[in-house]
């Protein structure tokens, strides 16, 4: 009975060790969720970086794009969710991570929008009476800190957890960035946001992409 005892026991040891192991490498994102937000927020944040540099002018706020990737990013996860024969913690994880991503940035997005709105008059009015002691102060030039502070989170998550390298090092440059945004201009916040973009997203989303595909290949020969 003893005997019995102690191999249910180093039978269950083994199962746990043989889940924890298949958990660390059973993450399968087809890439399109990274691939949609890298390439909107690199196209945002040039046409931007266009606007300020060369006067290009767009008929309404490119940044308003980004709403419209929070719906398909919803879809794509719980479609992939329900692609998944087992639901692992760690994709539940994800899905709530990135859920919560999306919409936390469509917050920030209006929340900034409208303390801009609030606050401009009154930097205009407070700078027309001081005169020439003005402050050069914009609110809305911290709004690329404050995106890229948000930016971080899921991905370094993401990354550390299904240990995929260039999107944790890809998050990790994109909170370098977000110090950096603090002191710099507009134009420069842009294209950093454009590269952090790229790395923490677009590349690994291709990464992503290019491996599903591979792993795909071999069921539909």
């Amino acid at each position: 009975m003893e005997e019995e005892k102690t191999l249910t026991e180093q039978e269950s040891l083994d199962l746990i060790a043989r889940t924890i192991i298949q958990a660390k490498g059973g993450y399968h994102d087809s890439g399109i969720g990274p691939i949609l937000w890298g390439s909107i927020i690199t196209l945002c944040s040039l046409v931007t970086f266009a606007e300020i540099q060369f006067g290009l002018k767009v008929p309404f706020d490119i940044w308003l794009l980004t709403l419209f990737a929070i719906a398909p990013q919803i879809f794509i996860t719980l479609k992939e969710r329900k692609e998944r024969r087992v639901k692992k913690i760690e994709n539940i994880a994800m899905t709530y991570i990135w859920t919560c991503f999306g919409i936390s940035v469509f917050l920030l997005v209006n929340i900034n929008a409208n303390l801009v709105a609030q606050l401009t008059p009154i930097f205009n009015d407070y700078n027309t009476y001081k005169g020439d002691a003005a402050v050069d102060f914009n609110f809305s030039s911290y709004t690329s800190s404050m995106l890229l502070l948000l930016y971080g989170f899921p991905t370094i998550i993401t990354g550390g957890i299904t240990n995929l390298k260039p999107m944790l090092y890809g998050g990790i440059f994109c909170w370098i960035c977000c110090v950096v945004t603090v002191y710099t201009d507009v134009k420069i916040d842009m294209i950093l946001t454009a590269l952090s973009a790229i790395a923490m997203w677009l590349v690994p989303g291709i990464i992503l992409f290019r491996k599903n595909k591979m792993q795909q290949q071999p069921a539909n020969v």
